[in-house]
């Protein structure tokens, strides 16, 4: 929690408005065994009869009431200065998050799970709202109470300090034994629940591969091994949160006999009045519900503790990727050169380069095409333009910037991307082409759906523009995903425009118009194209071949099928002798 502390610096005022409402009703229930003393004492043994006497036990009554509503409207308050705080808290850390998220290279996505970043911007942080609100009405009143009733009921009794003393003892072994017991159960529980969300999250993503091998059952197995872990954690954590409450009531109920037995004793050697022993009884009990609170703490507060070191994990995070202290500007207008200079790479913690030494250059107004094996790094190689990753060697430049020289914002400005995977938001289709571009015209999205050869699908949808599209583009069909993902990166009409393998989903005919269409309309443009299919680049005007992370090959088709043997066995492995010429 002391990681996280800087998040409470805004609600300070509200924390101390707190702690005077809560000194108020501390005194305001500490005094009412006093005044139940003397009402026992003064008011029923000494006071005789007559008026006087109940004169004086409403007097003490309606002091007691005072008292009482008093210290009601004082936790009315608290309440709600504890709700709004901790729910402030929980808002600015959600926020705190959500950026620290945004900022994140691909590095840092692939060091968190996506499944554990939604757990922690939820499950964790809904701990820590839970736990400020608590702490706000028990941890500053417990401490209160507390001293105030060993000061008070020492001071009614004082030979009976000990009792006191040994009840505190006995209360402090039980809470400190749960604490250490707890604790490492809690940071369990965390884990599984990533682990949970995650299998979850595979099973829902993944519903139709899941269906189509006939995979249900096995992955019930799957997931009610995770689930049962986490219960059986979380069982044992409640068993021992269960007998805490018991034994404590159990504790209280032995003090409360012992007192009155020595009490009595006490009384017949007219060491203490009895008023003096029911207000010593009185505020022994207020001690005990002081360490009851204190203990429910002890047994949330590990929990939160994890939760927030979690939290502050991400909060910790350098991005790997940083704009420089003083960006420098592309030359205006940006015509889109890019050079790859000697460009070396290898992941966080590996120790060996994925790319070695690439060096080409993708010219304005040319088709730039990327092929390769599986795993030949084309996806990463291309990543290092918009600067997803940075270079571990050499450089990549744009007009002879280096990218890293340049703030991302102005440099993605100058990106059009289609991803391999086609994303796509909730919301509808004009949402989403407008994600790209806010102030696109009804013309500008035309214009691009028609591109990308989209526009007929688009326009028989009832709604038009406004169809619905659900999470990821779940409603449509893989290759109206992909055609509307790259209908939205055309509305930029940037300089730059970068296709990782987004053709995938296309028929062959869609994707020949699709092709056409963009050689006229991105003919000014940078267009560096990854793909599979060798008959999408014969007529690309450079070809890069990569194979293990290397280049092996740069040219022209008809150049590469005479120079290059990986490239050439790619070919003859799609398309025959004849369709190769």
């Amino acid at each position: 929690m002391l990681k996280i502390l800087k998040y409470y610096k805004p609600y300070l005022g509200s924390i101390a408005l707190v702690v005077v409402l809560l000194f108020i009703q501390a005194n305001a229930e500490l005094a009412l065994p006093d005044y139940m003393s003397k009402i026992v004492d003064i008011g029923i043994l000494k006071g005789g009869e007559g008026q006087g006497q109940t004169a004086y036990i409403l007097k003490m009554g309606l002091i007691m009431l005072g008292l009482t509503f008093l210290a009601v409207a004082m936790t009315v308050a608290v309440g709600y200065l504890g709700a709004r705080t901790a729910s402030g808290v929980a808002r600015d850390l959600r926020r705190a998050v959500f950026r620290q998220v945004q900022s994140f290279s691909s590095t840092e996505m692939d060091k968190f799970s996506t499944a554990s970043l939604i757990t922690r911007s939820t499950n964790d942080i809904t701990h820590i709202q839970m736990v400020s609100n608590m702490a706000m009405r028990m941890l500053f009143f417990a401490p209160i109470i507390g001293i105030g009733g060993v000061i008070r009921a020492t001071a009614k009794a004082s030979s009976m300090w000990w009792i006191i003393a040994l009840a505190v003892g006995v209360l402090l072994s039980i809470i400190i034994a749960v604490f250490v017991l707890a604790t490492p159960r809690f940071k369990r529980i965390q884990s599984m629940v990533d682990k949970l969300n995650l299998v979850l999250r595979e099973n829902l993503t993944g519903m139709m591969v899941i269906r189509a091998f006939a995979s249900e059952k096995r992955e019930e197995a799957r997931f009610e091994k995770v689930n049962s872990e986490l219960t059986g954690t979380l069982l044992s954590v409640t068993r021992l949160m269960a007998l805490l409450i018991p034994v404590i009531t159990l504790i209280m109920n032995g003090i409360s006999i012992l007192i009155i037995w020595v009490g009595a004793k006490e009384i017949a050697r007219a060491q203490i009045q009895v008023g003096d022993m029911m207000a010593f009884m009185q505020y022994s009990m207020q001690i005990f519900h002081s360490f009851m609170m204190m203990s429910m703490m002890f047994i949330v507060i590990p929990r939160a503790s994890i939760s927030a070191d979690r939290i502050h994990q991400v909060l910790a995070t350098d991005p790997s990727v940083v704009d420089p202290q003083t960006p420098v500007s592309l030359p205006e207008p940006c015509k889109g050169l890019v050079h790859f200079n000697n460009v070396s790479f290898r992941y966080p913690g590996s120790n060996e380069d994925v790319l070695h030494q690439i060096e080409f250059t993708a010219k304005p107004g040319q088709v730039t095409a990327i092929i390769g094996t599986t795993g030949a790094g084309k996806s990463t190689l291309i990543s290092l333009v918009p600067r997803f990753y940075d270079v571990t060697g050499g450089s990549v430049s744009i007009d002879g910037v280096d990218v890293r020289s340049l703030s991302q914002k102005a440099l993605r400005e100058q990106i059009g991307f289609v991803p391999q995977k086609a994303s796509l938001f909730s919301g509808s289709v004009e949402s989403n082409l407008l994600y790209a571009k806010e102030n696109a015209s009804t013309q500008d999205m035309e214009e691009a759906l028609a591109i990308a050869q989209a526009k007929d699908f688009v326009q028989a949808l009832p709604e038009g523009f406004a169809a619905p599209v659900a999470q990821g583009g779940g409603n449509l069909s893989g290759g109206q995903r992909q055609r509307l993902t790259i209908a939205r990166a055309l509305i930029k009409r940037s300089p730059i425009f970068i296709f990782d393998d987004s053709f995938s989903a296309l028929d062959f005919t869609t994707d020949k118009k699709l092709r056409r269409a963009l050689a006229e309309s991105l003919a000014e443009s940078t267009v560096i194209l990854v793909t599979q299919r060798v008959a999408a680049i014969k007529g690309a005007d450079q070809i890069i071949v990569l194979d293990e992370g290397r280049m092996v090959g740069k040219g022209k088709h008809a150049e590469l099928m005479e120079t290059s043997d990986v490239y050439r066995d790619i070919a003859l492995s799609q398309l025959s002798q004849e369709e190769l010429l």
